[in-house]
Parts: C-alpha cells; structure tokens; sequence
C-alpha cells in the first residue's frame, strides 16, 4: 500500500472502508489519557505534526524504521490538513495501527476536526480520491482519538498544551467526554490548540483559541501529577525541535518539508 501511495496510486475504497472501519472500533474503546509503559533499555519515538506530508511520513520511517512492537511510535496530533497527501497519511498511520496496535499510538490534533477539514484541504483531498461518505466517516474516527498519553507514569504528551486553570488532574484529562467536535474553550480545547510562552503566567493565545502558559504553569502541572515532563507539537520549528520552560517541555514538529511558514500550524 505504502508503495502504491509512492507511486501516487489509490487504495481501492473497499479496503479504505475496511481500514477506517475497524480503526473506528479500536479508538472507541480507548480511554482520553492513554498510558504507555516502555520497558527499559528499549526506545520510543514520539512525532510531531505531519500535514499530509507522506513523503515526510516515509523518510521518517526509513530513517528510524517502521513501526513495530520492538520500534514503537506516538504520532502527536496534526496528521491532516495543508500538504497534498492527508488521504495517503492517515491511511498509512490507521494501517499500521490496525496491524499492530501496540506498535503505534495516535493522538488527536487540532486539525483532526470538521472545521479545520473544512478550511485547510483534508475534506475536499477525501471528496476526490474517496467518496462524500469518507468525509463523515472520517469525522467520526477522529472524535474517537485520545487527547493525550502518559509515557511511564513520567512524560505527558498532548498536541497543543496546558489549562486556563490551575489544579488539573490527570484524572481530569481521562475524565473527559471527547466523542464530540472540539468545543471553543475547556480542557479538551485547552489540550489541542494551547501553546507555551517564554514568560510567566497565562496570557491570550495569538490563535484566538486556547491560551498561552508560561514555565510556572508547567512546572505546577508537573508537580501536581508526578511528571518530569512535557512533551507536544502544535507550532512549526525549524530545527524541528524546541526545548522551553527550564528543560520542562519539548516541541515537536515532524513536516520539515512544510511549504508556508506560518504561526497556525
């Protein structure tokens, strides 16, 4: 399959429905945080967002191998949207996971949500190369994704980031209803469109949606629930990586050939 989408070629809807399908059954029953224990000595890789980059998607699996239960992997939210190949991603992402579920983890994203599929190109790339029926199909699954994963009981890792307010729980995060469209403010907002800030304290987000949390933030978060640390994507960094808040949290950004440099990402 992954070949075929080299070459450009279409996975014939019958198997695209068979894909989807049986992803949809395996995320309903997942809960909204989902534990991760990697044993040690062994590695984990945690990726950013891809964008419909697949020929990203396909050098990141050349370079570190393909997802397996001895090469596990977490694609951090973000999988759809602005590059030409979001039908070719998410396809590729969703079979390998119903391959072998332990051998890679997805998150939901921002830009897993009818709105952004409406604006930024992933309903109409699935109108073309798929059906009308795909688009609500789709939709669906990605109402299903966790919000976030927690590494060895030490590293959290969500798409966008922290809270309006202070307090939050894990057990809040589990808590939460995700079956639904994103709301406009909230903990489930909160945790796919929130980016950090090099100062103190909470300010507007210069999205319009969610907010921006200084290192104080995260270390009381951290605090509050025994981690060590933040792990999340949301915002393009050109060296793909970005370390804030004291060491505390990381940035993750897997598209590096990501064509318009802009803040909403």
């Amino acid at each position: 399959m992954m070949d075929d989408f080299k070459n450009q070629k279409c996975l014939h809807k019958r198997y695209a429905f068979q894909i989807v399908l049986q992803m949809r059954e395996m995320l309903r029953s997942q809960p909204s945080l989902v534990d991760i224990n990697v044993p040690d000595g062994s590695h984990f890789t945690v990726c950013g967002d891809v964008h419909g980059q697949f020929y990203d998607l396909i050098n990141i699996f050349e370079l570190n191998g393909l997802p397996s239960e001895e090469n596990p992997y977490l694609f951090n939210g973000d999988f759809v949207d602005r590059g030409s190949f979001s039908v070719e991603v998410i396809l590729t992402l969703f079979a390998l996971k119903c391959m072998c579920p332990s051998a890679i983890y997805l998150a939901r994203g921002n830009h897993e949500s009818r709105s952004m599929n409406k604006i930024y190109g992933f309903e109409g790339e699935v109108r073309s190369k798929l059906s009308e029926k795909f688009v609500e199909l789709f939709a669906e699954v990605f109402c299903c994704l966790p919000l976030a994963h927690v590494i060895n009981q030490k590293v959290f890792v969500v798409h966008g980031g922290l809270f309006s307010v202070d307090g939050v729980k894990l057990s809040d995060i589990k808590a939460v209803d995700r079956f639904c469209e994103p709301p406009e403010e909230g903990l489930m907002c909160e945790l796919l469109w929130s980016d950090p800030q090099p100062f103190p304290g909470r300010g507007p987000s210069k999205r319009g949606v969610g907010l921006s949390f200084g290192a104080d933030v995260t270390r009381n978060f951290l605090q509050d629930n025994n981690l060590d640390l933040i792990v999340r994507s949301h915002e393009v960094k050109d060296e793909g990586y970005e370390i804030e808040h004291d060491g505390k949290l990381i940035t993750i950004f897997s598209a590096p050939n990501y064509c318009d440099q802009v803040i909403e990402s």
